[in-house]
């Protein structure tokens, strides 16, 4: 038994934990879980937990069902909203077959596989997202309409509002479970939050984006509230947005930084986001599953109107440009660390993990293959024409679910990136999604056309 490990099971004794749950992710990134008694937590350190994995979204068929779930002990946290006594523990885990070897169902594994690729050629990678959702007055229920819980709109502060005592209370919880909060805010809709993560290792981020959704919440339910991380719940306003900034780091070194260069941007840094503009179109499924992701990425009428062109549309890259999909930041002198590249497709109902292996694997074959990065747009992106667009080299990102399914059926790249078992069962569940969505009568053809057809 390692050390970690031996923390975890003293602190279960020291702190009365009487139930610790075992979380993992689904290939849609949904979070599973399962309870155990802290007596059972020694076997699963080593041998894992039995489930039927058959009755997870992607995971097994009936016939190969039985797999393991082992808990990593680097990821124990006490829960803070179960701080009574008896307590409530949580690991996430690492997914295998009944033989011990990894499951290549495992969102978590797909992204440990890449991350490994990374570290094969000296890089280590790190995130830092800015996670939008919107706070609601009212729990979803079907065929009603949402209500922000306020007016507000960027960076405004009103003393004592829903929004100002939840991020307060939201951020106290994951500060207690050792998750770093760097910037919070209200954002430009009505009800629209803002909630940065410091940096930290991706598979780290991406545990601790899992963690961030359900705190988020058990927060808001405390406050009679409900948090969503629906891409566009609302048409009259921008959606949410997930923009993760990114670095590779070579020891101590941020690869990323080359001292006198343009934007003091790297070669490897230049080849990364090459690699990013390259694969965009077959990576946008992944970073954008769902039907309603289209939504928030295509708002062209919120665009015109100076509102959404905080979502890109379109595959180019620019110096502190928002309307580019992939912007380098203003460099900060005396910080080389600081210097990094920001990734803004990506929505906050993502799989992170799968998401996080598609981007960085993208800028590894930029890396690998020495892709050239095409010249920068400095202009809106959106506000140019088509023929603009068109002459300066600027492709559009896939318009709908199903252009970005197409673009990634075609893609051997994000084959062998996710593996053959995910790859083909997420192509599958997506294009259920696009099929049951095209098939539906809208309130909109409803109000539109009954009355006068």
């Amino acid at each position: 038994m390692d050390r970690q490990q031996e923390f975890v099971l003293r602190t279960l004794e020291e702190r009365d934990i009487r139930f610790v749950r075992l979380w993992f992710t689904d290939v849609l990134g949904y979070l599973k879980s399962v309870a155990i008694a802290p007596a059972e937590l020694e076997g699963a350190f080593g041998e894992g937990i039995g489930f039927d994995g058959s009755a997870i979204e992607g995971f097994a068929r009936v016939y190969e069902a039985d797999m393991l779930a082992r808990p990593d002990p680097s990821t124990f946290q006490v829960l803070p909203w179960r701080s009574q006594v008896p307590g409530t523990a949580r690991m996430f885990c690492d997914i295998l077959m009944p033989d011990g070897t990894p499951s290549y169902a495992d969102p978590r594994f797909v992204l440990k596989r890449v991350l490994g690729r990374a570290s094969d050629l000296g890089f280590t990678f790190y995130t830092h997202p800015e996670v939008e959702f919107f706070l609601m007055k009212n729990p979803p229920a079907y065929g009603q309409f949402p209500e922000p819980v306020d007016s507000g709109g960027y960076f405004d502060h009103t003393p004592h509002s829903a929004s100002y005592d939840f991020r307060r209370d939201a951020i106290m919880m994951l500060e207690n479970m050792g998750i770093s909060v760097e910037f919070s805010h209200h954002e430009g809709a009505p009800g629209q939050q803002e909630i940065d993560l410091r940096y930290a290792d991706a598979l780290t981020t991406a545990d601790n984006i899992m963690t961030f959704r359900l705190v988020m919440k058990e927060v808001a339910l405390e406050h009679d509230i409900y948090a969503s991380f629906m891409p566009k719940p609302f048409t009259e306003y921008p959606g949410s947005g997930m923009h993760t900034h990114m670095s590779l780091f070579e020891g101590d070194r941020n690869a990323f930084y080359e001292a006198g260069s343009q934007f003091q941007l790297s070669k490897v840094g230049r080849s990364f986001i090459a690699g990013l503009l390259h694969h965009a179109a077959e990576i946008t499924a992944v970073c954008n599953q769902w039907v309603n992701s289209y939504k928030r990425l295509w708002d062209a009428a919120a665009a015109t109107a100076g509102a959404g062109g905080e979502a890109p549309a379109y595959i180019c890259w620019g110096h502190n440009n928002r309307s580019a999909l992939v912007r380098v930041p203003m460099y900060k002198p005396t910080k080389d660390n600081s210097s990094r590249i920001e990734f803004r497709s990506l929505d906050s109902a993502c799989n992170p993990y799968l998401a996080f292996a598609v981007i960085l694997a993208a800028g590894l074959k930029g890396i690998e293959d020495g892709y050239e990065l095409p010249p920068g747009a400095e202009d809106d992106v959106w506000a140019l024409t088509d023929a603009e667009r068109r002459a300066l080299g600027i492709a559009p990102l896939p318009q709908s679910l199903d252009e970005a399914i197409r673009a990634m059926e075609r893609s051997e790249f994000v084959a062998e990136t996710l593996g053959e078992h995910v790859y083909e069962f997420f192509l599958r569940n997506k294009r259920a999604e696009w099929e049951d969505y095209r098939r539906q009568v809208t309130p909109y053809e409803l109000n539109r056309y009954l009355p006068v057809l």
